[in-house]
């Protein structure tokens, strides 16, 4: 799967070999070549467009040897430069960041997309197998169902327009579920036993929600003419998602309710706008904020972008991190408690036992995934009384559980920022010469280069080779979390200024790490990785208007286990924008629920498959609620 083709000239090849891989490799035989996965023969001229490339390129061919490898202008057939070396990878693009029968043509409501062979449940019938569709004479008209498989090999056929009753089947176990039999009672038995421990489960958790909601919030005012200022001073323009987060930020403050918000939007789509105009908007209420941010690298950068967007307003940003002295952050822990810090954008040093505040009226958490334990047990405590937003991109399992319940607010960004470009996304075995083509491809066109190295201990020696396969003027930086601060600081300032070409680091740059003209990434050892951490790096690139790259590297003839596989093949299938709730529910099938939701639930879970769960318990939380039980005047 995670194979690439290696042509140079000179190279003796079986040609009707090179295009039955082609094939295999999801390319397209074409009678001329126009866009990425096309390829066509003439004679002894094979043209190919391979994956990554911005032109095709043609190969001569003289008794079955290379003669040359040339670029070309597929508009003009003009021969361009000549190639010492071209990988052809696999192109994810016209395969047959695993085709979907279901959403080529119809729309799916359900959290992942079904495929052949998938388990399925049918509310009304329970867990059988998707077989695809076939179409089937209805009155003289033929009309698409779904074909699903159940015990003994029974067969049911669900009309496209009753799809909706038909959801993926995740349970979050190893062991493949029970098929059901068609026409017996045995189904009804088990949804209803799930149902009666769900029911309880809502009661629970709207008994929480209804304590939350009585207790006293801030009522924040209306907006004034300097958040009006503030917010058209944003230099891109909103997209639609954007506009309608802020709005239900804003009422939330201005309700007198204390805010809870999760705010789900994939990387680089705008969420930090949003923080940024709610903490406007606290501020302006006379009260403080907390930005809690995973890395230094990340504060410090937030810090900038603060400073920069709020210059000529008379508010005191701070930054509480390992890039301050001891001496600053003492300044700064004072300014905190005496109200004289209007926002501080920090770590986890702002969940210190010493860090206070005269007035905190807005915490807003920034990847929550990415804190330890003490630092969530710290979080809790804050939460009770103080308006929050996290952000993610990614949502961790049980905060996307628990926004999908109806038990916390939830917005969420699916609209792409105005010409932003899917992420070329490549799975492949490590090759130097591809490293050297993707790097020197990218640098040719004035852009930068992350190399990520995920070990401190031999992250010099990957400069070295590095610096070996490439040219010397391809200038290179490192950066990792043992580094000196100032040092740090300094290697980063450089990258952001251009300075440095490839910029070799370990996970340091996965949360937030925004620098437009980087849009080429290399991850080395990626099935070291989980499947949201794949996607938060890939996110480092491709975040303005210009055609970006991202390489998963695997050792040659490595053996993957299944899990590592699994989340190379996720993070190789979900390549469009807007992707992070499918990645979010894939990783946590691959991983499992754990003790996410207890024993008892757990078992429900498995039972009737995790959609339906959800199905069942938000249709709970309704009734509950339409039957007034947990209303404002009744906690």
């Amino acid at each position: 799967m995670f194979k690439s083709l290696k042509i140079y000239s000179g190279l003796n090849i079986d040609s009707g070999r090179l295009l039955s891989d082609l094939v295999d490799f999801g390319y397209k035989r074409q009678e001329s070549v126009s866009e990425e996965g096309d390829f066509s023969r003439r004679g002894g001229v094979i043209d190919i467009f391979p994956n990554s490339f911005e032109l095709p390129v043609r190969i001569e061919l003289e008794n079955d040897s290379i003669v040359s490898i040339k670029s070309f202008n597929p508009k003009t057939a003009q021969l361009l430069w000549e190639h010492r070396i071209v990988i052809i990878l696999r192109n994810n693009k016209h395969s047959s960041f695993k085709t979907n029968p279901l959403t080529e043509e119809f729309p799916l409501s359900s959290f992942i997309d079904i495929k052949l062979g998938d388990y399925v449940v049918h509310n009304q019938h329970g867990v059988g197998r998707f077989l695809g569709l076939n179409k089937i004479k209805i009155k003289d008209k033929l009309q698409d169902h779904l074909v699903i498989e159940y015990d003994l090999q029974e067969k049911l056929y669900v009309p496209v327009d009753s799809m909706h009753l038909v959801q993926k089947y995740l349970s979050f176990h190893i062991r493949r579920p029970k098929l059901h039999r068609l026409g017996n009672k045995e189904w009804q038995r088990i949804k209803a036993r799930a149902r009666k421990g769900i029911q309880k489960l809502a009661w629970d958790l709207l008994s929480l929600q209804a304590i939350r909601s009585s207790a006293k919030g801030f009522l924040y005012p209306k907006d004034s003419d300097w958040q009006n200022a503030f917010e058209e001073s944003f230099p891109f323009e909103e997209t639609p998602d954007q506009l309608k987060a802020t709005l239900e930020v804003k009422e939330d403050m201005e309700s007198g309710r204390l805010m809870d918000r999760l705010l789900c939007g994939d990387v680089g789509y705008g969420k930090t706008e949003i923080a940024m105009r709610a903490a406007f908007k606290t501020v302006m209420g006379g009260r403080q904020v907390a930005y809690l941010v995973p890395t230094t690298i990340l504060a410090q950068q937030h810090y900038q972008n603060f400073s920069s967007r709020l210059q000529g307003y008379p508010f005191n940003i701070k930054l509480l991190c390992r890039f301050r002295s001891a001496s600053a952050q003492k300044k700064t822990i004072e300014e905190l408690k005496n109200g004289n810090a209007d926002i501080v954008i920090g770590t986890h040093r702002l969940l210190s036992d010493d860090v206070a505040f005269r007035d905190l009226g807005l915490v807003i958490i920034d990847e929550e995934q990415r804190f330890g334990v003490k630092a969530k047990e710290r979080l809790k405590k804050i939460k009770t009384n103080i308006n929050v937003i996290t952000l993610t991109a990614t949502p961790i399992p049980r905060t996307l559980y628990m926004s999908l319940m109806a038990a916390r607010e939830l917005s969420v960004i699916n609209t792409p920022p105005q010409n932003r470009l899917p992420i070329e996304t490549v799975v492949v075995e490590y090759d130097e010469d591809l490293i050297r083509q993707a790097i020197l491809k990218e640098v040719s066109r004035g852009g930068q280069v992350f190399f990520l190295h995920n070990r401190i201990e031999d992250i010099k020696e990957v400069e070295a080779r590095l610096k070996k396969i490439l040219p010397a003027n391809v200038r290179m930086g490192i950066g990792h979390g043992q580094m000196h601060p100032h040092e740090l600081e300094s290697v980063m300032q450089a990258f952001l200024k251009g300075e440095i070409d490839c910029f070799i680091s370990t996970m340091i740059i996965e949360s937030g790490i925004d620098i437009p003209n980087a849009n080429t990434i290399i991850i080395d050892q990626a099935q070291m990785f989980g499947l949201s951490d794949m996607h938060q790096l890939r996110g480092r690139v491709g975040r303005f208007n210009r055609k970006a790259y991202a390489y998963f590297l695997i050792p040659k003839n490595f053996p993957l286990d299944k899990d590592s596989r699994r989340r190379l093949e996720a993070i190789s299938e979900y390549t469009q924008l807007g992707s992070g709730f499918n990645i979010a529910m894939e990783d946590l099938e691959i991983r499992g629920a754990g003790n996410l939701l207890g024993v008892e639930q757990h078992g429900f879970i498995a039972a009737v498959g995790f959609d339906l769960y959800c199905r069942l318990l938000r249709e709970a939380i309704l009734g509950f609620k339409k039957a007034g039980v947990f209303n404002e005047n009744n906690n």
